[in-house]
């Protein structure tokens, strides 16, 4: 069963084109990646399908719904992280998760419940009660994940979880990211470090300049040479 459906998505912003007439799916409980080089359209179509910015044109289906028309629903249904890190200094990992789990209008019981069940899954849960301001930045990722974890949603969205991470961490947080896909929810990793990405994604697709350059499964990726011919020739058309 597929949990996305995409067909014909564009994007217009004026005369540039930051999504040109693409279409995919994913399917419940994959691992999914969009790679591409910077400007190629990646962050733009996750945005699409979050509801935070309207197509041009074509459609999308998140868990059954319509992006456009029944943008509420399709929220229901997923947990979004975002490149910038969405948390406040000055509380604590639990307040934080206190704070944006009544904004989804949760019991506050069941948010402590929930907040402490994540917290621990990324091993945060003895820093539950430090302030926020005082944490690493990958720290700050883990309990940013955790925070798009409250709603328990069936599709994780991430746009360059890796960004401002040192290696050693980056692999912390796609170790994390692997043991929350086991227990069955679809993960759409957007990501500029590429081999972080294909050793997490079962299937990956890449966009370069709004266009669908390839959909397939990630091993026909990972040596390289397929990817590599995908960057390169981005690159020798914008030399010439």
């Amino acid at each position: 069963m597929n949990i996305i459906e995409v067909k014909n998505l564009t994007r217009k912003f004026k005369e540039l084109t930051a999504v040109d007439n693409i279409s995919f799916y994913v399917a419940e409980g994959e691992v999914f990646g969009f790679l591409g080089p910077n400007g190629a359209g990646k962050s733009t179509t996750i945005k699409m399908l979050c509801t935070l910015l309207q197509p041009t044109s074509g459609s999308g289906r998140v868990a059954g719904h319509d992006i456009v028309k029944e943008p509420a629903r399709v929220r229901e249904h997923i947990g979004l992280v975002a490149e910038k890190i969405i948390l406040y200094d000055r509380l604590t990992a639990l307040e934080n998760l206190m704070f944006f789990g009544s904004l989804y209008h949760l019991p506050k019981k069941e948010i402590k419940v929930r907040a402490m069940k994540w917290l621990k899954a990324l091993e945060m849960d003895r820093w539950a009660d430090k302030l926020t301001g005082t944490f690493s930045t990958g720290m700050k990722q883990r309990v940013n994940i955790a925070r798009a974890l409250l709603t328990e949603p069936e599709v994780l969205m991430l746009d360059e979880p890796s960004a401002g991470l040192s290696p050693k961490l980056v692999g912390q947080v796609f170790d994390t990211l692997k043991q929350i896909s086991d227990t069955g929810v679809t993960i759409v990793l957007v990501e500029q470090n590429v081999r972080a990405a294909l050793a997490l994604t079962e299937r990956a697709l890449v966009l370069v300049d709004g266009k669908l350059a390839h959909d397939g499964p990630t091993n026909v990726l990972l040596d390289g040479q397929l990817l590599g011919e995908l960057f390169l020739g981005h690159r020798a058309a914008e030399a010439g």
